[in-house]
């Protein structure tokens, strides 16, 4: 730790994550969930969103049951200042971001769409060169949308349509599991966002490899819980699992896999950046015992970083944990307890 950089202690930490843009942002999901169990006939039990016996709002896709299967159908909408200062990279993450969202139920992608706002054909350009850089190394068509050329400002939203065999949920983490992230670490950061770009540098082949991982492992049996880590951060992401599942769960962040310099005992406006990112490519996993070699073998054999990080619990509490310097004597922090208030409101019927 560099001596200009003071140590932040465990609340500080939980109180800027609670506090940061990444978590407001998500909390806003608990208003829309609130509006439409007032505006639908049968509040959020009305048949016109239920999939398979009930309602799942909170996982990364809506999943509709199919003949061998299930339909996934994934929606991504851009922050307005992303978009105006970073366009390319704006468009491109749109695409690999929905993109993940479907790997993370268990699916592959089969189709992009899109919906653009600008002020003219000159601002859209670089946004659509990045969607169309994204769907190309992906492999993912783009194969329609909506376009307004007359908008005062730039907008964007993407969506994806995938298909799964077995679905990552999460609504399926259970007490005795093992909290798991993946991440892929050989990236960089991408201007003053929070964003760890592992994916416009990488081999095409590469990242199509890396993200069948997700649906192979589905498949296999080897997990059935599992989250994409979004822009609330690891531990936004963590909650958001934990509450779709009605479970609580202990992370140690001393285990949590980051780039070299951004660790608990490195530079902590650096390390808590970390725990603020939204990597490329980044996976919350919750994974029976028995399968944890294996899920780490997949993963590791790709050379992505795979960890154990904790572990789910009863209850309605997610706790923080980490080495104090230079003692083995571990501190601990409440981050959210879902019994006092809710994250995002999921909700499962």
């Amino acid at each position: 730790m560099s001596a200009d950089a003071p140590a932040m202690c465990l609340e500080e930490l939980v109180h800027s994550l609670r506090t940061s843009r990444g978590f407001t942002h998500k909390r806003d999901i608990s208003a829309v969930t609130s509006s439409l169990a007032r505006a639908l006939p049968g509040g959020l039990s009305d048949t016109t969103l239920c999939a398979q016996d009930g309602v799942l709002l909170g996982d990364d896709c809506a999943a509709i049951p199919d003949v061998d299967g299930y339909l996934l159908f994934a929606i991504e909408g851009l922050v307005e200042d992303f978009v105006a200062q970073m366009p390319w990279f704006a468009g491109y993450s749109a695409v690999m971001v929905n993109l993940s969202d479907i790997a993370a139920m268990g699916g592959r992608a089969l189709a992009v769409t899109d919906a653009i706002w600008c002020s003219g054909a000159e601002q859209a350009e670089p946004i659509l060169q990045g969607m169309a850089a994204a769907a190309s190394k992906y492999g993912v068509p783009i194969v329609g949308g909506h376009s307004n050329y007359r908008a005062n400002r730039g907008q964007l939203a993407v969506s994806v349509l995938g298909k799964a065999q077995c679905l990552l949920s999460s609504f399926h983490a259970r007490p005795g599991q093992i909290l798991m992230m993946a991440v892929d670490l050989r990236g960089q950061w991408e201007g003053a966002y929070p964003f760890w770009n592992a994916s416009t540098k990488a081999p095409a082949e590469r990242l199509r490899g890396d993200m069948a991982l997700l649906p192979e492992i589905a498949e296999d049996g080897l997990c059935a819980a599992a989250k994409d880590i979004s822009m609330a951060g690891l531990l936004g992401t963590v909650l958001m699992l934990m509450e779709c599942s009605g479970v609580g769960a202990r992370v140690l962040l001393d285990a949590v896999p980051h780039p070299q310099g951004h660790g608990p005992a490195d530079n902590p406006q650096a390390w808590l950046r970390w725990l603020q990112s939204f990597p490329s490519y980044g996976y919350v996993l919750s994974v029976d015992p028995v399968h944890v070699a294996e899920v780490s073998a997949r993963f590791g054999s790709r050379r992505l970083a795979i960890a154990t990080i904790g572990e789910v619990m009863a209850g309605s509490e997610v706790w923080v944990m980490q080495t104090n310097k230079g003692s083995a004597v571990k501190e601990q922090a409440l981050l959210w307890d879902f019994a006092q208030s809710p994250f995002i409101a999921a909700f499962a019927r």
